[in-house]
């Protein structure tokens, strides 16, 4: 590794493999930013539904097909991936308005889960449906197709849980404003 001039470390990533699904764009879009609210809510409670609907292939390169041993024993996995669609502008955003909404107070881009960063790795919490040699099928990946895979990691919850866990009240309202869509849907 070497330093930039500032004495940061630079970094160079090389993926692992790549993302085959039915999904190709990415739930926000430019042209949606004259929708109402109402009808912003509406398509990305859709997108969600699709993508929870969705299974996909991570293609992981068969150099490292031995790497996956034993991650069929897990029944969640951990998906490191790069939102390749990102508009390099993009990533120099400082605050947005989550998931685009005026409604919602401006946040600087790390205190948001927009993929608008400037290192804008994305990870994903999925069921493992099956593993055949180098291709894991998942259920529930937002990835579009040919995203690149930057990393695999099994999920396990005495890792990764936390204990009282603390949200901004925009934060709950998104969430609690997608579980009204999902209520409404199972009956």
């Amino acid at each position: 590794m070497r330093s930039d001039s500032e004495g940061r470390l630079e970094m160079r990533l090389q993926p692992v493999g790549v993302v085959r699904s039915e999904i190709e764009t990415p739930m926000m879009s430019a042209d949606e930013a004259d929708l109402t609210l109402t009808e912003r809510m509406e398509n990305v409670k859709a997108y969600h539904r699709r993508v929870q609907e969705c299974e996909c292939d991570l293609v992981i390169d068969p150099q490292y097909t031995e790497l996956l041993d034993g991650i069929e024993a897990f029944s969640h996995v951990l998906v490191l991936y790069w939102p390749h669609l990102i508009e390099p502008a993009r990533r120099q955003l400082r605050k947005v308005h989550p998931m685009g909404r005026k409604d919602l107070p401006l946040q600087g881009i790390f205190a948001t889960c927009s993929p608008a960063r400037p290192n804008p790795v994305l990870v994903s919490a999925v069921p493992l449906v099956a593993r055949t040699a180098n291709v894991l099928t998942v259920r529930g990946l937002e990835a579009v197709d040919g995203s690149p895979i930057i990393d695999i990691k099994p999920y396990s919850k005495n890792y990764l849980q936390v204990e009282s866990l603390k949200m901004p009240a925009w934060m709950e309202q998104i969430h609690q404003e997608m579980e009204i869509g999902s209520a409404r849907r199972s009956t």
